[in-house]
């Protein structure tokens, strides 16, 4: 297995889109802020095969319970293809990430779940993840026609029709001189 950081192009090529210029406005969001160095892609590979990613935005301006670019970071997107679940391989990306985060100074980290993603929340809950920051109505790096955050159908729980309750933000960390 080889975890490392991946570059913008890596990330278009992966949500399959051959040009910026056509790509969403969320996919636009990614790959701007990746370049700008405000986002990272990390990626899990098995024999050349992409088997996980997860991304890592320093800052969200839009709203600074997420990330703050100082000492809150913020997790989304996080996945491990089905066939290599339940190998700890999860695990060993989130604890690479958290590694070099605390490595560049932060000291929270947060992340999204919705409240029926019960495995994603007792792996979060694994890594430290415990304090419920606020419920959330809007993913905040999905991206509308203007470029600010919007509802991402089915993301959030709050936007979905089967469903009327809000994901949760959670935080990692976050007390002064605490370690994650």
């Amino acid at each position: 297995m080889q975890i490392r950081k991946a570059s913008a192009g890596e990330m278009l090529s992966l949500w399959e889109y051959d040009d910026l210029s056509k790509a969403s406005n969320t996919a636009k969001y990614f790959y701007q802020n990746i370049e700008s160095g405000n986002a990272v892609f990390w990626t899990m590979e098995h024999d050349g095969k992409l088997i996980g990613e997860l991304y890592v935005f320093r800052d969200i301006p839009f709203d600074r319970d997420f990330a703050d670019g100082k000492t809150t970071a913020y997790l989304c997107a996080f996945r491990i293809e089905k066939e290599y679940r339940g190998r700890g391989l999860g695990t060993r990306l989130m604890e690479t990430v958290l590694a070099d985060l605390k490595a560049a100074g932060f000291r929270r980290v947060t992340i999204g779940v919705g409240p029926e993603e019960e495995l994603n929340v007792r792996l979060y809950h694994r890594m430290g993840f415990t304090e419920k920051i606020k419920d959330c109505h809007a993913d905040p790096c999905a991206m509308d026609a203007d470029m600010n955050p919007a509802p991402d159908d089915c993301f959030w729980p709050g936007t979905c029709k089967h469903s009327t309750l809000p994901s949760h933000l959670y935080s990692e960390g976050g007390k002064e001189n605490d370690e994650f």
